[in-house]
């Protein structure tokens, strides 16, 4: 059996640029595959705020940024290398993602950026996001300028 690295095999190279194709892509759902260079999300929601979960395990609160604004939420995280001590032979197969990694996610409507809140906790990352309310509707009268002719 004969191995190659994986930046060598050329199906691995096409996979990784479909991903990153799709990453940032507008297009949500089965599109969206999991890379070293995203990380799985859940969001739910109820009548008066989103949840967001992210999966960012060995992470450290410190490497994590989030950024909200309108209807966008951003998580950034930094998977920092580890140092590594001298280790006889070499890798392989190397799959754990080290460097820069987020996502930007569009919510069905607006957020209050002044009022989310984050908790980290067992490597998943927990976001409660508060819903902006709906405004309502009002009727504006018409004040007109014009002399309506009297009726008889």
């Amino acid at each position: 059996m004969h191995l190659m690295r994986r930046d060598q095999e050329p199906w691995m190279r096409l996979r990784d640029a479909m991903e990153r194709l799709f990453e940032d892509s507008f297009m949500p759902g089965p599109f969206m595959f999991p890379t070293g260079r995203m990380f799985p999300i859940d969001v739910s929601e109820n009548e008066n705020s989103y949840t967001v979960e992210a999966a960012l395990p060995g992470m450290k609160s410190d490497d994590v940024e989030i950024m909200a604004a309108g209807d966008t939420l951003s998580i950034r995280a930094i998977r920092k290398g580890e140092q590594q001590t001298e280790k006889e032979g070499r890798y392989v197969r190397q799959e754990r993602y080290e460097g820069e990694m987020g996502r930007t996610i569009t919510l069905p409507g607006p957020i209050d950026p002044d009022k989310v809140t984050a908790t980290y906790e067992n490597g998943v990352l927990k976001l409660d996001i508060p819903k902006i309310p709906a405004q309502q509707s009002k009727r504006i009268q018409i004040q007109s300028k014009e002399h309506e002719p009297a009726t008889p």
